[in-house]
């Protein structure tokens, strides 16, 4: 078991390996094994790789985030402006139909909506916007609406655990309600955590994943 110094150096270490990361504008504090990141960066995709790689860190149980995005004066636009290019750059991925999503900015916080078939097409509506010039927060309010059968998604769950080939699957309760999936018991680092996570929203029928697991070191 790490110690908080231990798990904040590790956590720092990592911010300074992380290529798209300014780390040295990004503090880093920790207690009873909870990160919390603050500090000021200039875009809000490297906020986004700061979270990630904070993360990816063994040890961590919870993320608290506090970093705020200062655009520098080159990468300030319009609402308008903003909304124009989120409107543009979804029309060209090849991932969505036609006016699935419906975009709404506020002050650069780019809000989607709407509704698609795939939590793929979902994640491919927000990495599309994320790394637009202006962006200072994207919320994903997109829905999931495919039919669902509860015997087929469990079973299609568990098959995908039990491919991945770890231990960790064997730990892994899978309970279905509908499209809602919840994903209960322990693992052993966060990306057991989320290879399952992606295993459960890679099963056809799922609009919503609930994440119960603990992490156990």
């Amino acid at each position: 078991m790490k110690t908080d110094t231990q798990l904040q150096q590790d956590v720092i270490a990592e911010l300074e390996w992380e290529p798209s990361v300014e780390a040295a504008q990004i503090g880093v504090e920790v207690r009873d094994g909870v990160v919390t990141l603050a500090g000021q960066v200039s875009s809000y995709a490297q906020k986004w790789s700061a979270e990630r790689a904070a993360q990816r860190v063994r040890g961590v149980k919870a993320l608290a985030v506090d970093m705020e995005v200062n655009l520098p004066a080159l990468a300030q636009r319009s609402d308008a402006d903003i909304a124009r290019s989120v409107e543009n750059v979804l029309s060209w991925a090849s991932l969505l139909h036609p006016d699935a999503i419906k975009v709404m900015v506020e002050k650069g916080w780019v809000t989607l909506s709407g509704s698609v078939d795939w939590q793929y097409q979902r994640q491919a509506a927000t990495d599309a916007v994320r790394f637009l010039f202006g962006v200072t927060g994207v919320s994903d309010q997109i829905a999931i609406t495919p039919s669902a059968n509860v015997g087929v998604v469990k079973a299609d769950i568990e098959a995908a655990l039990a491919r991945c080939a770890t231990a960790d699957a064997l730990r892994i309760s899978v309970s279905v309600d509908g499209g809602d999936v919840k994903l209960s018991g322990s693992v052993s680092s966060y990306g057991e955590r989320q290879l399952a996570i992606q295993s459960a929203w890679g099963t056809p029928g799922v609009r919503r994943v609930v994440d119960e697991m603990t992490l156990e070191y």
